[in-house]
């Protein structure tokens, strides 16, 4: 069988960038701020200044680097940048140079060997980094002269690690400006990579994932048309309470790392189409103080994080709740990502409560989205009218434009739960000069193939789990993310991951490794009595057993975007 969104959706065919700056599809005006630090939000930047600094960074490139010289999708800048409010424009610069931008993540950074083999490819001209990375940038192996640093403030400066070479911002004739080339060729939008992303790497090695102009501009456009049919819908009834959260009423808040999907097309590419502003938090580790700070001050509409700061939200406000009241007063849209979001544990929370207004009639629209990196982000979208509370614990609907089928081990159609297959104009171009990837990754009729067991209920994708993560006990299966959302309603429990482990003839068991919440820490209670407690609750709720036990640890391993690192707990459970 298969699914599909009968609700049309059309992608312009039109390159990234002449979507952006030039077409009737961005809602952004020449004088709509796009870009602030959150720390001085008065000094934005503009549209015209954008397209103006867009041009002076490729006509940089193209003289001093050569990029884009013999063509588009060629040449290779690489990024280890922190995110800054200038550094959408130097994305923009490298496409409209016609280079290819490679976000370089702390997966790779981490190790140094890795980081210098990717460098290494002589595709890549160019390594940009921020004064706090510039050191890991001078061990990459580049030569300083094609190290560049970029500053957003207080003032643009585009230099390199050598001090030779300057990009000069106060030349804004014709001479000293590259235009983009406008592509509407359907096969150019399709098959010309834009952007070189990086797989997270934690089930193996991270590779290189090829990004195109139609993959972008779908990722956009197409959840961009659903909100706002629905927003424009209500505005028109007279059932919109409160502003929009499109053009001046879409504030979202950069706190992602930049170097994943969801930092660069959530924040580089769909605020500018729907004429937002993105305010971007300094760098360092995340303080979830300066966090609620920064939405309340700056009055953020919109956001996208990853499930560990929703759960933070939800501890906060159910033991200190002063501290997150009036936070979130103005956010009107939630979505979360990278991971499994809770709903029974934010619920218990009652961060209901707590996001949005719902006093005064504007509850917050909250919805999980489900994707990869590989699909330039989400396939999924849940409509503003079936967005909140009681749909939280499903991942959407497929956007308009994607297909997919729910297969078996065997690679046949299967119900209810089985792999999602996927086909759809975000799917990437292929993995980075490795074909062997690409051959496992794709069946011979052209599916990806997600690795994500999933359901369809209703018209709307639950995600299950991991089809590799599941644990195999004989002729049973047990999936980790449903022994983990029952551990997660037990008041000793704070954080929790679920692996298998080897257990002799029996295959493998399920372990759970626990973070105790301060309640379990403060009562007394020896880790013996509460391991024998969580084992008893999960039979009680499931029937099935944690054969593996308990491991008490400080600390769930994660990426970035909140998924846990199982490979980090195989390690620890030795």
């Amino acid at each position: 069988m298969i699914y599909g969104n009968l609700e049309t959706g059309a992608v312009p065919s039109l390159d990234l960038l002449t979507v952006l700056f030039d077409s009737e599809h961005c809602l952004a005006k020449e004088d709509t701020p796009l870009h602030a630090e959150a720390e001085e939000p008065v000094k934005s930047i503009n549209k015209s200044e954008a397209r103006l600094l867009t041009k002076q960074i490729a006509h940089f490139l193209r003289v001093e680097y050569g990029i884009g010289k013999y063509g588009p999708g060629k040449d290779i800048v690489a990024s280890i940048c922190s995110g800054q409010s200038r550094l959408a424009c130097f994305f923009f610069g490298v496409v409209a140079a016609g280079g290819v931008y490679s976000a370089v993540s702390s997966a790779i950074t981490s190790n140094i060997d890795s980081f210098k083999n990717v460098l290494a490819d002589p595709d890549t001209k160019v390594l940009l980094c921020s004064a706090d990375t510039k050191e890991l940038a001078l061990k990459s192996g580049m030569k300083p002269s094609n190290i560049l640093i970029l500053e957003s403030y207080p003032e643009i400066q585009l230099k390199s690690a050598d001090g030779n070479i300057q990009c000069n911002f106060a030349a804004t004739g014709p001479k000293n400006l590259l235009d983009w080339k406008t592509v509407t060729d359907p096969e150019e939008l399709r098959k010309t990579p834009v952007c070189l992303i990086y797989s997270s790497g934690t089930t193996g090695v991270p590779k290189g994932v090829l990004i195109s102009h139609e993959n972008m501009v779908a990722e956009a456009v197409l959840p961009s048309t659903i909100n706002r049919r629905i927003w424009n819908g209500w505005a028109e009834s007279g059932k919109l309470i409160g502003e929009q959260p499109l053009s001046d009423g879409y504030r979202t808040l950069a706190h992602l790392p930049p170097a994943h999907i969801s930092g660069i097309q959530g924040y580089f590419v769909n605020p500018f189409l729907d004429g937002g502003i993105v305010y971007w938090v300094p760098n360092g580790p995340f303080d979830i103080m300066k966090f609620l700070g920064y939405n309340k001050n700056l009055k953020i509409t919109t956001f996208f994080t990853a499930p560990p700061i929703y759960d933070g939200i939800a501890k906060l406000h159910q033991y200190r709740p002063a501290l997150v009241d009036g936070a979130f007063r103005s956010l009107r849209v939630a979505y979360s990502g990278g991971a499994a979001l809770i709903p029974q544990s934010l619920l218990a929370a009652r961060a209901d409560q707590v996001l949005g207004d719902a006093e005064q009639g504007k509850p917050v629209l909250i919805s999980q989205t489900w994707g990869a990196t590989e699909t330039t982000g989400a396939v999924t979208h849940m409509p503003p009218d079936r967005a909140g509370w009681d749909t939280l614990g499903s991942v959407g609907a497929l956007l308009p434009g994607v297909t997919m089928r729910i297969v078996d081990e065997d690679g046949r159609d299967t119900q209810p739960v089985g792999e999602a297959l996927l086909k759809c104009p975000t799917m990437m171009l292929g993995y980075y000069k490795n074909p062997m990837a690409d051959k496992a990754a794709f069946t011979e009729d052209g599916w990806l193939r997600t690795g994500d067991s999933v359901r369809v209920q209703d018209g709307l994708l639950y995600y299950v789990d991991r089809m590799q993560d599941a644990i195999n006990n004989g002729a049973s299966r047990v999936f980790p993310s449903e022994l983990e959302t029952v551990l997660r309603e037990h008041a000793a429990v704070s954080d929790v991951a679920v692996i298998g482990v080897p257990r002799g003839d029996q295959g493998s068991v399920p372990r759970a490794f626990v973070v105790l919440s301060p309640q379990a820490t403060s009562q007394g209670a020896t880790t013996d009595i509460i391991e024998q407690q969580l084992i008893e609750f999960v039979h009680q709720k499931t029937g099935k057993g944690l054969a593996g036990g308990v491991q008490f640890v400080k600390a769930i391993p994660r990426a970035p975007v909140g998924k846990i690192l199982r490979r980090e707990l195989e390690k620890m459970a030795k």
